[in-house]
């Protein structure tokens, strides 16, 4: 299976990229995660990637989807993977396809997570982080904060919904309610029937 998943901040995209990898047997793979081994590695792109992101502009697309496309061709992806974070935009999303065309695949599904949005303030406003000892708020968290985030995912990354389902490949999840609940909806939703001891089945 080759997915993406999509999903406002605090839809639990990470946390079902995991569980759902594992029950499918692919690479959850994240663009943080991309962006951290090549920058950390030093590798050619992480480098060219490192004087944007020093400088606090955005990585270009161009740089951002060669490093996806080199993860992607990597062994470990070959039978599959779960894509979260990417693609953020419709010109990622066309730079996606031709790339995998030149892998040789296609995606088998898109998910999206669907979450009000007074849940999503609602959940990242109660987010803490342990920092000296003490439990705090990360400033990215504050409800005015979040709203804005909501607010550039509307403007910027909502379109790929329509954008996919044109394509064909787009499966809307109701991501309300406890993770195995939602973990199952998803797996339904890819077509995977869930068995006693996958996450998620009952």
């Amino acid at each position: 299976m080759r997915v993406v998943l999509l999903g406002p901040p605090g839809a639990g995209k990470g946390t079902q990229a995991q569980i759902l990898a594992g029950a499918l047997g692919v690479p959850a793979i994240s663009t943080g995660d991309i962006f951290r081994a090549n920058v950390s590695g030093g590798t050619p792109l992480g480098l060219e990637a490192k004087v944007f992101m020093d400088a606090g502009d955005l990585v270009p697309d161009a740089i951002t989807v060669a490093m996806v496309k080199d993860r992607l061709a990597e062994a470990d992806a070959a039978g599959g993977f779960l894509l979260d974070g990417f693609p953020r935009t419709i010109a990622q999303a066309e730079q996606l396809a031709v790339s995998l065309t030149e892998l040789g695949h296609g995606l088998d599904r898109v998910l999206e997570f669907v979450v009000d949005e007074e849940e999503l303030v609602a959940r990242l406003s109660t987010r803490v982080v342990e920092v000296d000892g003490k439990q705090v708020q990360r400033e990215d968290d504050k409800p005015e904060t979040v709203r804005r985030r909501l607010e550039v995912y509307r403007e910027q990354t909502a379109p790929l919904s329509g954008f996919y389902e044109a394509e064909g490949l787009l499966a809307r999840v109701d991501a309300m309610g406890p993770v195995e609940e939602v973990t199952a909806r998803a797996m339904a939703a890819l077509g995977q029937p869930q068995t006693a001891g996958q996450p998620g089945a009952v």
